[in-house]
């Protein structure tokens, strides 16, 4: 019995040993302290092989992915429009009915995102960098963003975009939709914080 034991135990430990150096080496962000979220986007910029019902992106390391943008059942959620040169955030996934093509789960266009949204309450930039500018004393300004898994997270709030277009952009949350009005050729200045 004690030698049926030890084989067992020593099995055991070769499948967690074995097992431990396979794991894939996914980009991982850092949310807080100590909860990590690995984020599944893509991010590059629309090529010029972008058409009706594909998309052509150049990723950041140089790479070109082609996505179908509709599926067996399905079309893909793009915000923002598709614009060659224009920098996007694709969260994709393999279709097995598609002859294992990419498939365009949600298209960002992070250019469209950039610039100046105000609604009723709340006035702030969103700056290519992930960088947000808001000047207009609120309790809880939003100060950095990111895309992360197809949802706009603008510190502190994390939100799904649920339209946006040339002139406008509405957000979700648990709490409701905002909604936020471009402001044309604007742009603000980070507020002296000595002042």
């Amino acid at each position: 019995m004690k030698a049926f034991n030890g084989l067992l135990i020593f099995l055991s430990a070769m499948i967690i040993f074995g097992c431990a150096d396979k794991k894939k080496n996914l980009p991982v962000i850092e949310i807080t302290g100590d909860s990590t979220v690995v984020d599944s986007t893509v991010y590059g910029k629309c090529g010029d092989g972008t058409a009706m019902h594909t998309l052509e992106l150049v990723t950041d390391k140089g790479d070109t992915i082609v996505y179908t943008l509709e599926g067996l059942d399905t079309c893909t959620n793009v915000q923002g429009g598709l614009f060659v040169g224009d920098r996007i955030a694709v969260i994709g996934e393999h279709v097995e009915g598609l002859n294992e093509e990419m498939f365009a789960k949600k298209v960002i266009n992070l250019t469209s995102l950039q610039g100046v949204w105000s609604s009723l309450d709340k006035k702030f930039e969103i700056v290519e960098g992930g960088t947000v500018v808001s000047n207009t004393g609120e309790p809880k300004p939003y100060t950095e963003w990111k895309i992360l898994n197809g949802k706009l997270i603008l510190t502190p709030d994390t939100f799904d975009i649920h339209a946006l277009g040339p002139d406008s952009l509405y957000l979700e949350n648990n709490n409701g939709i905002y909604g936020y009005k471009r402001m044309q050729g604007q742009t603000l200045k980070k507020m002296d914080s000595t002042l």
